[in-house]
């Protein structure tokens, strides 16, 4: 009877350490887009934030950190080419630092901090961190992961105010590397 009611009272402690368990990708919560052929991780709290026009595909926001933001924009490539046929990571990150980070606005610079890749059986992808500088506010530190699926190119970006990084960093991490397309 008592050692029944021992492991009873161990099965508990162990599931209750267990589910305190302060690892980043325990905070994360699923995201599937079937139709455009991504998915990914996202923190628990975040909500989608409506969007009009040619702009991204999808934008998520922090409920209460506003200013932290993920998006995924999709676009056109010539047909046939892959990821590396646009260019190496570096080359890659570049032209994004320059064409839609920093001409987005005058009055922002992005520096391109690391670049990486990873490979799945299926797809490459790019790994890319940012460093964003505005004139008028707060830098921004931004996470990036590129791919290519079925003549598309997939940018996931996922942002938050410089301040914020180092308590952000591997929960970012951790979203950024889990965005897979098909």
């Amino acid at each position: 009877m008592w050692r029944r009611l021992v492991a009873i009272c161990l099965l508990l402690v162990s599931f209750s350490v267990t589910a305190c368990s302060t690892s980043p990708t325990g905070e994360l919560k699923s995201y599937v887009d079937s139709r455009s052929g991504y998915e990914f991780l996202y923190p628990n709290g975040w909500i989608p934030v409506e969007v009009s026009g040619n702009g991204p595909d999808l934008v998520m926001r922090d409920l209460i950190e506003r200013s932290e933001n993920l998006s995924v924009v999709i676009g056109d490539i010539p047909e046939g080419e892959s990821l590396q046929d646009l260019g190496t990571p570096t080359e890659v990150g570049q032209n994004i630092a320059k064409t839609a980070i920093s001409n987005a606005t005058a009055n922002r610079q992005a520096e391109l901090v690391s670049v990486g890749s990873k490979e799945t059986p299926e797809h490459t992808y790019y790994l890319l961190e940012y460093k964003v500088d505005f004139s008028d506010r707060e830098s921004r530190h931004n996470l990036a992961s590129v791919a290519v699926s079925r003549g598309k190119l997939f940018t996931f970006n996922i942002s938050t105010p410089e301040r914020r990084w180092k308590k952000m960093q591997d929960k970012f991490q951790a979203v950024v590397n889990s965005f897979s397309v098909y």
